[in-house]
């Protein structure tokens, strides 16, 4: 969909920032390994205010008051401006506009690559201080001393972030890049403004964390669920994407019917196997094998493929009975 917009004499400030982006990254931080030293410890709320400076050897200068009312009206207006890299920690790049600090999340940056090394990430962050990036503030909070600012949102016009809101509406089909990943779903930038796909709607199947279908700057087309432009917050789903298998699957399969699948769960009740994608189904643990058995590990293990027969089917409980015994 376009992102251009109408030239209008009133420019909508930008719409706050969902603060589960930010509890994602407080929690669970931008690596995944642990930081060989002390300059890439986990992030705390320190280093998205403005006072702080993991790297730089100057002393933070003395904030001036009248400097938070100017980044204000920046922000409002939704102006882009260049500001010269000062430091880095674990999170991302820090950076100094007039008396303030401020802090760029490297999932707000461009080119930063999607790499699980931590030395790698932390090598191109590192060679980033000194250099100047076109930036725009995301996030104002004085009280908190935050001031958050993204390379991402700085590539749309003025304006552009809030119009995109009022444009969008559930049903639409849009296209972004994936920022972040937590334990609750996906970011992604659909052109300075960030929407969430959460772990519920990546699939129709289970899914065990949104990494397992998801990758951080990957390209993605979506489904709007829902738009907030007062809380500027977009929910999203992938899944939607395509049928719901479970709609038809009194359609495609019979009782009786013998099927393949791969085992991808095992619990002490039995075993899960996926017949088809976001279709699986159970074979109880009475349903697994003759005779006696421990666990249904002893039987069964994950990612084992087998040979099933259906016994029950219910589409609107989204349930599947399978057996193995039955097979004979």
């Amino acid at each position: 969909m376009s992102t251009q917009v109408q030239r209008r004499d009133y420019v909508a400030p930008p719409p706050p920032l969902d603060e589960g982006y930010w509890v994602a990254l407080l929690n669970e931080g931008e690596f995944a390994e642990p930081a060989p030293t002390d300059l890439f410890d986990e992030p705390t709320e320190a280093d998205y205010g403005s006072g702080v400076d993991a790297v730089a050897d100057n002393a933070a200068p003395i904030v001036q008051r009248s400097d938070w009312d100017d980044i204000a009206h920046i922000m409002e207006s939704d102006t882009a401006i260049a500001l010269t890299i000062i430091g880095y920690n674990r999170g991302g790049l820090l950076v100094e506009w007039r008396s303030l600090r401020g802090f760029v999340p490297a999932s707000q940056l461009i080119d930063f690559p999607a790499v699980a090394s931590t030395i790698h990430r932390r090598n191109h962050l590192a060679n980033r201080v000194g250099q100047q990036l076109d930036l725009r503030v995301i996030e104002l909070n004085e009280d908190q001393n935050r001031l958050i600012f993204s390379e991402r949102a700085a590539q749309a016009e003025p304006g552009e972030r809030a119009d995109l809101l009022t444009r969008l509406r559930p049903s639409d089909v849009v296209s972004g890049q994936v920022t972040n990943i937590c334990d609750f779903g996906a970011f992604v930038d659909l052109g300075g403004v960030e929407g969430l796909i959460h772990i519920s709607e990546l699939s129709w199947g289970r899914v065990g964390h949104p990494a397992d279908i998801l990758q951080r700057g990957e390209w993605v087309t979506v489904h709007v669920l829902d738009v907030n432009p007062l809380a500027g917050r977009i929910a999203l789903s992938l899944k939607r994407m395509h049928p719901d298998p479970w709609e038809t699957v009194g359609q495609r399969y019979q009782i009786g019917e013998m099927v393949e699948g791969m085992i991808t769960n095992v619990v002490d009740f039995g075993a899960f196997a996926r017949i088809e994608e976001g279709l699986e189904g159970l074979i109880h643990v009475s349903e697994l094998a003759e005779g006696h058995f421990l666990h249904p590990r002893n039987v069964v293990c994950e990612g084992q493929h087998i040979c099933a027969r259906i016994l029950s089917i219910d589409g609107h409980a989204r349930r599947l009975g399978l057996s193995l015994r039955a097979l004979t």
